[in-house]
């Protein structure tokens, strides 16, 4: 299992259309190859910055399957105006999980 762990800095006051794009965007990824989930999470500190956590069988399932689809247009279509700058794209694998 991958997770896909992107940084986002939102463009300030237009955190609450972030937030209802993402939960536009939900059966996007339901429905996309390999998907296994996602959960956004908001900086304490810093309001205007977000952490998009996403579950993928493999790291081809997101960077050809899904970035190269249909709905990755219709998801940055959703939320790409409200990025105040490029999203920093991490995959990682679990190596341990005391959860």
């Amino acid at each position: 299992m991958i997770a896909e762990i992107v940084r986002l800095e939102i463009k300030p006051g237009q955190e609450a259309e972030f937030e209802a794009g993402i939960a536009a965007a939900k059966p996007l990824f339901e429905r996309a190859k390999g998907c296994h989930g996602l959960a956004v999470r908001r900086s304490v500190e810093k309001a205007s910055q977000y952490w998009l956590l996403i579950r993928w069988d493999t790291v081809e399932n997101h960077t050809a399957d899904f970035a190269g689809s249909a709905d990755f247009q219709a998801f940055i279509k959703l939320v790409g105006g409200c990025f105040a700058a490029a999203p920093q794209v991490d995959h990682a694998e679990e190596t341990w999980t005391g959860f």
